[in-house]
């Protein structure tokens, strides 16, 4: 499988840097991302715009095989969809893959091979109405809106199953014809006519980009479970941890070989200090590479 990236410059221009403690510290963190993956992938990737690949690849000078700067087509969106680079990534891929977040490191290969269908961080079920998914919120404005949701999204919320959503800290798979039909139900979903006014006036507190990307995931992967409709063999899901439990315990995440800065981890000084000395002591011209870019950029 090929291990794939992606940063849309857009969103993280706007707002998105401030989830870092700083430049430095997200810069080293795509250092790491990448140089341990690379261990385990024949073919690394990076998807991204002008500017990402400006900053990536000319400033920091990451070594990926392949750059496709393709997201420059989503100059127009919205910068609060900052999912859509990753959703725009799902869709273009062809080849078996796992996309990796920039904050996600492999110490260890993935538990994949080329029957793996469909593989992602961990399943992530949730109680309607009492979690920060909110689907229920969307769905009050596409009633009054006269919106617009794809049937798997419908189908899966009257099903009676347990709700879930997929985490995607690393996500992808050998199923990519799958993968590219729910990513492009995921982008017609943001695009579509009848949900323009539905996504300008939903509250912020909703955070669509989770569940367009990974709620409508595990709708779509659900339905298809349960339908034969235009899938020639049954749809299966992998994970590398059971559960989001699971995925947060330390003794679990050492045992995979896997850590994600997620949330506010991103802000912990104690994990970035870990995090530079790390990048400084393995990958030196790395980190020197990166402080250039940092006094560069700030002149």
């Amino acid at each position: 499988m090929n291990a794939v990236w992606s940063f849309w410059s857009k969103p993280y221009l706007f707002s998105r840097k401030t989830i870092w403690c700083s430049e430095k510290q997200h810069l080293l963190s795509w250092i790491l991302s990448l140089e341990l993956a690379r261990k385990f992938f024949e073919k690394t990737v990076l998807f991204t715009d002008d500017h990402g690949a400006r900053m990536l690849v000319e400033g920091l000078r990451l070594e990926f095989d392949c750059v496709n700067t393709t997201l420059n087509g989503l100059d127009h969106h919205d910068e609060k969809w900052w999912a859509l680079g990753k959703i725009h990534t799902y869709a273009s891929q062809k080849e078996p893959f796992i996309h990796i977040d920039s904050d996600a490191f492999l110490w260890k290969p993935l538990p994949i091979d080329s029957n793996t269908q469909i593989f992602a961080q961990n399943p992530d079920y949730f109680t309607v109405g009492a979690s920060y998914y909110m689907p229920e919120q969307v769905e009050s404005l596409i009633r009054k809106l006269n919106g617009w949701l794809p049937k798997e999204w419908a189908w899966y919320r009257t099903s009676g199953l347990p709700q879930r959503a997929e985490s995607c800290g690393i996500f992808g798979g050998s199923n990519t014809e799958f993968i590219n039909h729910y990513a492009k139900q995921a982008f017609e979903t943001v695009e579509h006519r009848a949900n323009a006014n539905l996504w300008a006036i939903l509250n912020d507190r909703v955070e669509r980009n989770i569940l367009v990307e990974q709620y409508l995931l595990s709708a779509y992967i659900e339905y298809h479970k349960n339908h034969s409709d235009g899938w020639n063999r049954p749809i299966e899901v992998s994970y590398l941890f059971e559960s989001l439990d699971d995925a947060f315990d330390p003794g679990k995440a050492e045992e995979a070989g896997y850590t994600h800065l997620v949330a506010d981890a991103k802000k912990n000084k104690s994990l970035a200090q870990d995090i530079e000395q790390r990048v400084r002591m393995d990958h030196p011209e790395a980190y020197e590479n990166c402080l250039r870019y940092v006094r560069q950029t700030k002149n």
